[in-house]
């Protein structure tokens, strides 16, 4: 991106012997995109990892702590995934606790069973994760906007760090879908409504994710999550807009947003 990233990032390939061509990189502050890197706003990029036959895509945002990726073939990846693919290779050769937020994608546990770590959730929010991960002494955490946390270089998130350990990865798995395939199939759906007087009640969110049926685990720490086996639904006022976000996170991307709108339904009733 037209961002801090566009001299560290291509400095750093150089430094790595990797080939690259550079889309984007003239840190003018003028962006072509939406600078959030979603894999919906990263089109372009994916059309020229394809056109190029390169191996993959790396993608940051403007100030260079979120990191996401495309596959092989112009596949643009979840933001996601990027923290699974790379606790689980930190993981296989430094076991030990990790800390994501309560909207990070299940991929994490089923990295942490893997390993036989700790997984331990904590609200929203890069601060909270990071003061979870030093009393943790986690090895590695983050959170699921393509935010990568490697205590032992520095307790923050880091997308160039990101680009490192993703590469190490790479070249460790012998591909970027190689590691991926180690990840369970999962889909994220979220959603946001105006957060109305009426709307703004945890008590009233309660009661619409318990609409999905008894047996599941409530964390109210940071609004509502509703989490069953192999499913989950997030409900929070946003922190920079008056909003009430819903995320749901499930096996398909139909089963997630068959969550989201009966949890939506059931707020409006």
């Amino acid at each position: 991106m037209e961002g801090a990233g566009g001299r560290i990032i291509p400095e750093l390939l150089d430094m790595l012997g990797v080939q690259h061509e550079d889309l984007y990189c003239g840190c003018t502050g003028h962006f072509p995109r939406d600078p959030e890197p979603r894999a919906d706003h990263l089109q372009e990029l994916a059309a020229k990892v394809a056109e190029s036959g390169a191996d993959l895509g790396l993608a940051v945002d403007p100030d260079v702590d979120r990191l996401a990726l495309i596959d092989r073939g112009g596949i643009a990846l979840s933001e996601e995934l990027t923290l699974a693919l790379v606790a689980d290779f930190v993981l296989e050769k430094t076991p030990g606790p990790v800390v994501v937020n309560l909207s990070t994608t299940l991929a994490m546990d089923a990295v942490a069973r893997r390993h036989g770590v700790k997984l331990r959730r904590t609200p929203v929010g890069e601060a909270n994760v990071v003061a979870a991960m030093l009393e943790e002494k986690a090895i590695i955490g983050g959170e699921g906007n393509g935010g990568v946390i490697y205590p032992t270089l520095h307790p923050g998130r880091d997308a160039v760090l990101g680009v490192a350990l993703v590469l190490a990865a790479v070249a460790a798995r012998g591909s970027l879908r190689a590691g991926l395939d180690r990840l369970p199939e999962s889909a994220m759906v979220k959603v946001k409504i105006d957060l109305t007087d009426g709307m703004d009640d945890p008590s009233r969110w309660r009661s619409a994710v318990q609409s999905l049926g008894e047996g599941g685990e409530i964390d109210e720490s940071d609004g509502v999550r509703y989490a069953l086996a192999d499913r989950w639904v997030h409900l929070r006022a946003s922190n920079t807009e008056p909003v009430l976000r819903i995320i749901s996170e499930a096996g398909t991307e139909n089963l997630a947003r068959e969550i989201v709108d009966q949890v939506r339904e059931a707020l409006i009733r």
